[in-house]
């Protein structure tokens, strides 16, 4: 049996979907444990570029189990529009997906208080995908305005909460923004009425499952969305997400105790991203930065948004690998930074004169980190073609050998590239 969990140790769009879809050949399930369509995976499978938000990267695989664990927000239009996609593409969706009838339902209503909410926090944004994710979990937390999708199927108690939920939203909007449509609360119930008869085949409690499943010794792979830098409890707060994007959600994602995990892997960038606002201490605003934006695409999978681009951090990068205790990395995207005269790694932070590396828990301090670097050598040679360890040129291996070292933990897979042939097993 192997029960194996990847986690970004980044803020997020680390590449995690390669990773996944690599290791979805060993497991016969893949659980998807929090957030919801704000997340974005891009895989190439068959010859064939997908992308994915709310669906686990193993639904591409026939008789790979997919499932939607309870600590996920569902939109349910969302997933049946991702689902009809992939069907329209002829991959058999309907075989082999499950969807937790503990996970928590986005509403039409999340959405437009997070738009509100958001334009009233003017330059102070926290930069959210504006679909509700934050909203939906502010209301799974209070549990007086939460549904879940377990709900939609009591169709009167349904109806009833419904309605007294959204009379509350559109007086709170009517006072946030006296221009905010109401939401319309008959438009909703039928709407959601559909969409629920529509995914019915596909919920089940899968926390059952999946403690039968551990039972039974299969292979399960945990895929977590965002990254760890983004977690609510141990990231930027507040720039970021509002679930456990570390590997402390995979329990309570799931209901799968993380004592049952046998390998923890932690996926970072061989350079450093993140989307909206927040402090980021190797940010390269320059040449180098625009660069590395245009190289490696860095736009985002489910908004578009240019991600901004910056030099490795490995004080961050360590926090996280900390956090989550990961076996091993794998390094992503390193093909991005050939080229480059100079490459560097962030080994530590100046702060108020002092040096250290520990990431600090306030961003009024993560401001006020300057980056010390570690210079390296860069290489010219287009890397794209390395399929072994002994194909990297010696400025590439030197870079992933520092960031080991930093880290302090084994560099395990390198990718040079998104298809699946590209990708370097280090051992």
């Amino acid at each position: 049996m192997s029960i194996t969990s990847v986690v970004g140790l980044q803020w997020g769009d680390e590449a995690k979907g390669k990773i996944v879809d690599l290791l979805t050949d060993e497991h016969q399930i893949v659980v998807r444990y929090q957030g919801g369509n704000n997340a974005g995976h891009t895989v190439m499978f068959q010859g064939e570029t997908y992308k994915l938000s709310l669906l686990p990267t193993g639904i591409l695989r026939p008789g790979v189990t997919s499932i939607i664990g309870p600590g996920v927000v569902v939109n349910p239009q969302a997933l049946l529009k991702e689902m009809q996609g992939l069907i329209d593409r002829g991959l058999p969706v309907a075989q082999n997906l499950l969807v937790s009838d503990r996970a928590h339902v986005i509403f039409p209503y999340h959405m437009q208080e997070e738009a509100v909410l958001e334009k009233s926090r003017g330059a102070s944004a926290i930069g959210t995908t504006m679909r509700g994710i934050g909203t939906c979990y502010r209301d799974k937390v209070g549990r007086s305005h939460a549904i879940r999708v377990g709900d939609l199927y009591h169709t009167d108690s349904f109806r009833q909460r419904l309605f007294e939920i959204v009379a509350f939203k559109n007086r709170v909007l009517a006072a946030l923004d006296p221009e905010m449509p109401p939401a319309d609360a008959d438009r909703i119930f039928a709407d959601y009425t559909e969409y629920a008869k529509r995914l019915k085949p596909h919920v089940v409690d899968t926390t059952s499952f999946l403690h039968k499943a551990v039972a039974a010794k299969r292979n399960i792979l945990f895929e977590g969305a965002q990254g760890t830098l983004l977690d609510i409890d141990h990231g930027t707060f507040p720039y970021v997400t509002s679930s456990n994007a570390s590997a402390a959600g995979i329990h309570t994602g799931s209901g799968v105790p993380e004592r049952s995990i046998d390998r923890m892997i932690g996926v970072a960038k061989a350079y450093t991203t993140r989307v909206g606002g927040g402090p980021f201490p190797t940010e390269l605003d320059n040449e180098i930065g625009q660069r590395i934006r245009e190289v490696g695409r860095e736009y985002g999978t489910v908004t578009g948004r240019p991600r901004r681009c910056g030099w490795f951090d490995a004080v961050a990068t360590a926090y996280s690998a900390r956090i989550c205790g990961v076996d091993c990395v794998s390094l992503m995207l390193l093909d991005v930074l050939s080229g480059l005269d100079e490459v560097c790694v962030c080994e530590a932070y100046e702060i108020n004169g002092e040096r250290t590396t520990d990431f600090p828990a306030h961003i009024e301090d993560l401001q006020l980190a300057k980056p010390i670097l570690r210079r390296i050598k860069g290489w010219k040679e287009d890397i794209t073609g390395a399929r072994k360890p002994s194909d990297l040129p010696s400025g590439a291996r030197a870079y992933v050998d520092a960031i080991s070292e930093i880290l302090d933990r084994p560099i395990d897979i390198v990718s040079v590239g998104p298809d699946r042939a590209q990708t370097i097993m280090m051992k």
